[in-house]
């Protein structure tokens, strides 16, 4: 603990510019899962599972509850996102593809090619009730749609132009679809979560995304009085709701006391309602626990920073966690889809560095 301690570099990273000045729709197709198949965590989805099958009956007015504004687009009203979106259509890593929206089990890497059209695609299904069809015939068209064999969700389309030996081409959203990479060789009784906010929320994830044991990270909202609600109602300051991140890791890597170390270094705690530019409750410092042994955790690292590093006293509030909503997709990954924009340089890339030099030991290997 003393050793951890006294590495911490506690100066505020002043920002130069606000989290909150993006409001582009245009959306970053991010890896949204945990890195092992049958363990993808969305608690804010009760309907998501990676291994039951059975055929979900689940109305659009409770999916809209639950799916981001642009997902629920996609995949219960049948919208299209922008070719060349994110990177997927074009990746290559080895790994599995799940409905996003309920967990169903679609393809696998080695059934994908990348295809000219800028969506990602595949030439065959993992099973065939994985996918079902439907004819199309909106916008003047006739093709062939393509559902998710759970949930009934639009992932795409299907067509007769695809390489052998199948010659089909699944035409696919990426938003549409999580993607599990392979050879992790964990087990979900190992993985825990905890949701923090600590100011932009594409500052926090991108710094988490560096730590050994962490297997996601997703930008979001928690502590509003808002059900469900978007970054817009969010910004304004009059939800209630923080940016956070919903960490999930591996016990047998890592744990909660380095979690949150990591946590009171990348950010100013002592700060109330602001971190650098970004002003308003929304960028409050806040640990949401599940239970008095987080609590506990969060509260003993506190007081010990209290009285060996901070002169100013820590105001980060401990708030009980109700609710996780996972925020807007052009969120997720931010740092990794845009480092040469002014914000990810000048803001994020400092928070990186220090948590780079201070946890040197303790970097994912690449």
């Amino acid at each position: 603990m003393k050793k951890i301690l006294n590495l911490l570099v506690i100066l505020p990273l002043f920002v130069l510019n606000a989290c909150g000045q993006s409001n582009n729709k245009q959306q970053n197709t991010t890896t949204k899962t945990i890195a092992m198949e049958n363990v993808i965590s969305k608690p804010e989805n009760p309907y998501y599972s990676n291994t039951d099958t059975k055929k979900l009956d689940v109305p659009n007015a409770e999916w809209k509850k639950i799916l981001s504004p642009d997902l629920y687009a996609v995949a219960r009203e049948a919208d299209t996102e922008r070719a060349f979106t994110g990177t997927m259509w074009k990746s290559e890593t080895k790994g599995t593809y799940y409905c996003a929206t309920c967990g169903n089990k679609l393809f696998k890497s080695d059934q994908k090619f990348v295809s000219s059209c800028g969506w990602p695609s595949f030439f065959e299904q993992t099973s065939k009730e994985s996918i079902t069809f439907k004819d199309d015939n909106s916008y003047g068209m006739r093709r062939i749609e393509a559902l998710c064999g759970r949930c009934d969700s639009h992932l795409g389309h299907l067509f007769d132009d695809g390489p052998e030996p199948t010659g089909k081409r699944y035409c696919m959203n990426a938003i549409s679809l999580d993607f599990v990479p392979d050879g992790v060789a964990s087990t979900s009784g190992d993985l825990e979560t905890i949701v923090i906010g600590g100011g932009c929320f594409w500052c926090v994830e991108a710094v988490y995304q560096n730590l050994d044991g962490v297997k996601s990270v997703y930008s979001g909202y928690a502590g509003g009085t808002v059900e469900n609600p978007s970054y817009e109602e969010v910004s304004t300051g009059r939800t209630g709701a923080a940016e956070v991140v919903e960490i999930t890791y591996d016990k047998t890597k890592t744990n909660l006391d380095e979690i949150f170390k990591v946590f009171f270094t990348v950010h100013d705690p002592t700060t109330l309602n602001r971190q650098g530019a970004d002003v308003g409750t929304q960028y409050r410092s806040a640990i949401f626990y599940k239970n008095e042994n987080e609590k506990k955790i969060a509260q003993d690292l506190i007081k010990e920073l209290n009285t060996e590093v901070f002169s100013n006293k820590i105001v980060t509030t401990l708030e009980p966690l109700k609710k996780f909503y996972i925020a807007e997709e052009y969120h997720q990954g931010y740092y990794e889809n845009n480092k040469n924009k002014p914000y990810c340089e000048m803001v994020i890339q400092p928070k990186i560095e220090k948590f780079e030099k201070v946890f040197k030991d303790r970097l994912k290997k690449k």
